[in-house]
Formats: C-alpha cells, structure tokens, sequence
C-alpha cells in the first residue's frame, strides 16, 4: 500500500525569486519533510501572485503591490548583509527605559529585529492579516533618542562615509526611503493596504539607520564632514 501523500499549502508573501511561495508536505509511514519548491515556471510570462489575490488571478510583476515587496525584500536584504558586517561590535544602544526587560542590545541585535519587523511588513503589503504595533515604533524612537542624546547635535547635511559601517547603514537608509515611497504609490493606486502605523515604521526606519551611521562614525573617533558646495 502506498502509505506516502503530498498536500500544498500557500504562505503570506512571495519568495524572494519572485514565484508564490508554494510548500509541498511530504509524509511517509515513517518520515515526513517540508520542500520548498524554488520555481513554478508560472511567472515565465512576467505575472506573479500574492497572499491576497483571487483564485485564478495573476499580476504583473511591475504592478505597485510587486514593486513594494520588491523593495521591502530589497531592504531586508541588505541590511542582513551589514548583520553580518556588525557581528564583532561589541557596544550596545539602550533601546528601553524599562528596566524590567533586557534594556540594552548590540547593533546586530537590533538589526535582526528590524528584519523581523520588515516581514511583518511584507505580509501585510501582500494583503496578509499582518499589522505593526506602536511598542515597534516606540522602541525605534527610543533607540534614536538614546543615540542622538550620546553625539553632538545636527546642524548640517553630512556626507556619506567614514568608517565601512557607517557608509552601509547610509544605503541602508536611501533603501527604506525607497521601499516607503513604493508602499506609498502602492495605496495611493489602490493595490496595497496598509494602516497608519505601517508607514510611521516605515519613516521611522530611516532615521534609525542614519542615527546608527552618525553613531558608528562617532564611535569610531571619525568627524562628520559637510558638504562644501563649491
């Protein structure tokens, strides 16, 4: 008797290549194991789907929805690259005043909680029932207050560099005020929804990578330099 059957089950989102996140359930008599499955050969025509689409129904893949999560995806990309660049920081940011809690974490720490934060996003873009609370942006204007309170005040634009770190969360901001601007295109034509706190995380995100660069520059003993515009 053959005692081995499948079943597929559809997830929130789209893979990073571009195809529906389709999952394929495998279970023997004595085993069963999860395979991703990396290719439909469905997107071959330039349409895709997300978590929210109707039975049967495709869109283009330069829709506003797909250009949204392209740059979510973008973005947390990327910032799991500088992650891995932050592993051997050992300074921490003071990210609660709650002193119940564990109050203080390492930039890779707040990172990874960033990227935890961008799929809850990303979720939500795809049409899932997936939504920001404001204690997430209360901890990002935290941490930026905290930074802001250790290095001198702002009084000019900065160009970008010093230290590697400090260039890489510089993309990383230009990366965030990207993928904002697509959600923003993606409600304003009707093809996203999200609520307010989404977008205020969104703006947020920004701002915290830029305090983390100043702060890394800062730490690293290195002056800001103004551009001179001459």
């Amino acid at each position: 008797m053959d005692r081995t059957r499948a079943s597929e089950v559809r997830g929130p989102g789209s893979i990073p290549g571009g195809g529906t996140r389709t999952i394929f359930l495998f279970t023997h008599a004595f085993f069963s194991y999860t395979y991703l499955m990396l290719y439909t050969r469905k997107g071959d025509s330039g349409t895709t789907k997300a978590f929210n689409s109707k039975p049967g129904q495709r869109i283009s893949k330069s829709s506003c929805q797909t250009e949204a999560l392209g740059a979510l995806d973008e973005l947390n990309s990327f910032i799991g690259l500088v992650k891995v660049k932050l592993s051997d920081l050992t300074w921490t940011a003071q990210i609660s005043s709650d002193q119940s809690v564990d109050s203080t974490k390492k930039p890779a720490e707040i990172i990874q909680w960033v990227q935890e934060c961008l799929f809850i996003i990303q979720a939500q873009v795809a049409g899932a029932d997936k939504k920001i609370e404001q204690t997430k942006i209360d901890r990002i204007e935290y941490i930026v207050d905290w930074i802001e309170k250790e290095m001198p005040p702002i009084k000019t634009f900065f160009i970008s560099g010093g230290t590697e770190l400090a260039a890489l969360f510089d993309v990383s901001r230009t990366l965030a005020r990207k993928a904002e601007r697509r959600v923003i295109a993606g409600t304003e034509h009707g093809e996203v929804v999200v609520d307010a706190l989404t977008l205020t995380f969104l703006n947020r995100l920004s701002s915290l990578f830029y305090a983390l660069a100043r702060y890394n520059n800062h730490k690293a003993g290195i002056v800001e330099q103004a551009p001179c515009y001459t």
